[in-house]
């Protein structure tokens, strides 16, 4: 095995390009992994963890291209660099068509398009401050995808906005609904009565999604990035999202989804709520809903139940939820458990998923280890290599180094499906399907083969394995909810309405697993 890499000067690409880049070297023949990222602190970090940092990195600048490339050979290295740059070529194709405007300047972007009133900003991190300055003085409301943008410059931006009455929805901000209109990790939902504030992207997707599958709607679903509820930004975005909902004659209930905001923040949240005239439903994942408590804001703790909620609360009923058909599910489960099948394993892209997973699971079956753990002392000391009950997030920077997110690229979670599946201890694999605009668009066909390579294995074991999910989207998202749900089915997956049931019923198989196996 060999690793080589080169730095290529002052050669920028954006990082979807990058990770396309990757992508394609990763399916050479005989590369094992590779890599494509500009030479930032955190990528070199990233690079480290990875196990793909090279010393010649070291001095490389923030404007450096980075490839790395991990081959069986040194013939197979060599015949990568060779071609290196139409390798680069294949991939960064920027022809613009005859009918095809592309303005290079948020001015000239004006002049093509003159009623806009917001950008998606999906640059640098070093240089996305001042675009987003420049959109703001042009009295746009903003939407910064990127991320690595330093916290004074985050929190200069929002307190700009703040006085303009403008949203700056982010930095790192993944996820938003805005009249009807999805930007980038979003789906495609009914327009509602229901409006979202969000410091949490695949929370906002769940809540948004389950809301409109249960017959009710959105009106704005804003997100905020996650740095804003914590002490530093003060919660900036999220209060003036919440102001704008109020305001909002299409708004009839607001939601506020995060994980919960430092203690300062909350106390400005709930005070904001006071003098708010709509009924508002909150889910802090993990918070204690006692410091709700006494505030006209309605505590849930889990996506759904907020879903649920809110739903109720404009008058829609929601359809019931089946405890007793849950637990006869988990309990037949359970029944075909060879002895020691004692553990759940969760495979994650969604941050916010992971984290509600952990939280269930942890009430059901005990502690769960991580790599974005509820406590230090269950932190994996290697993300690779799963101990006991493990759920862990794939979207995390060390598994997306050189990468598409997870919810775009299948190929590292299916590894991992295969590695769980192989292992003798294991009950549950869980797993989250996230559907929508910018993830796979074609998931049935990168799953489902790892999926009976993964049953197959188990059976070959002689053992019952267990494999549960939840799929959030709609039927009118480009995938199809209602398609994807069918094909998981028929592989044999036990497909659940939510992420918090799903969680649920892989907590219980193992439990009942273990009730089971104690029997004498």
């Amino acid at each position: 095995m060999i690793i080589r890499g080169i730095i290529k000067s002052g050669a920028y690409f954006d990082s979807v390009t990058l990770m396309t880049v990757a992508q394609h070297l990763r399916a050479q023949r005989g590369v094992v992994d590779a890599a494509v990222v500009m030479g930032t602190p955190e990528n070199k970090g990233i690079l480290k963890s990875a196990g793909l940092m090279l010393d010649e990195f070291a001095g490389a600048r923030d404007a450096d291209l980075l490839v790395v490339v991990k081959a069986k050979t040194e013939k197979i290295a060599d015949a990568i660099f060779n071609n290196l740059d139409q390798h680069l070529a294949v991939n960064t194709n920027t022809a613009v068509t005859k009918q095809e405007t592309r303005p290079r300047t948020i001015t000239g972007a004006l002049t093509t398009l003159p009623g806009a009133n917001l950008a998606v900003i999906s640059v640098a991190g070093r240089f996305a401050g001042a675009v987003a300055q420049e959109c703001l003085d042009k009295g746009l409301h903003v939407m910064l995808f990127s991320d690595n943008v330093p916290l004074e410059t985050e929190i200069e931006l929002k307190r700009f906005a703040q006085k303009k009455g403008l949203l700056v929805m982010g930095p790192d901000c993944g996820t938003a609904i805005i009249n009807g209109v999805p930007l980038a990790f979003a789906n495609a939902v009914q327009r509602g009565p229901i409006g979202i504030v969000a410091a949490a992207g695949t929370g906002l997707q769940e809540v948004s999604t389950l809301i409109s599958n249960m017959g009710a709607g959105i009106s704005q679903a804003i997100g905020t990035g996650g740095r804003d509820v914590k002490q530093d930004v003060g919660g900036i975005m999220f209060l003036q999202g919440m102001q704008l909902l109020a305001h909002d004659p299409a708004t009839r209930v607001i939601v506020l989804v995060s994980k919960p905001p430092h203690p300062t923040v909350l106390k400005k949240i709930i005070a904001a709520c006071a003098r708010i005239r709509k009924p508002i439903v909150a889910v802090f994942l993990g918070g204690d809903p006692c410091l709700l408590k006494g505030s006209k804001v309605k505590a849930c703790a889990t996506l759904e139940e907020a879903a649920q909620t809110a739903v109720a609360a404009v008058g829609t009923r929601p359809a019931p939820s089946s405890d007793r058909a849950e637990k006869n599910l988990a309990k037949t489960a359970a029944a075909r458990l060879k002895k020691g099948q004692a553990y759940v394993r969760g495979l994650f892209s969604g941050g916010t998923f992971c984290t509600e997973a952990q939280l269930i699971c942890k009430d059901i079956i005990g502690a769960v280890h991580s790599n974005v753990p509820l406590a230090p002392e269950l932190k994996l000391k290697n993300s690779l290599e799963s101990v006991a009950n493990t759920i862990i997030d794939l979207g995390e920077d060390e598994f997306t180094v050189g990468r598409p997110h997870p919810m775009i690229d299948y190929s590292l979670r299916n590894q991992r499906i295969m590695a769980e599946a192989q292992d003798p201890r294991v009950a549950v694999i869980l797993l989250d399907v996230v559907l929508g605009y910018g993830a796979n668009l074609q998931p049935l066909a990168e799953l489902v083969p790892a999926l009976a390579k993964a049953f197959a294995a188990a059976r070959s074991g002689k053992r019952h394995l267990s494999i549960v999910a939840s799929v959030t989207g709609t039927d009118n998202d480009p995938q199809n909810r209602s398609t994807v749900v069918k094909g998981l089915e028929h592989a044999g997956v036990l497909v659940m309405p939510s992420n918090a049931s799903a969680a649920r019923l892989a907590a219980q198989i193992v439990r009942y697993g273990h009730k089971n196996q104690k029997s004498p």
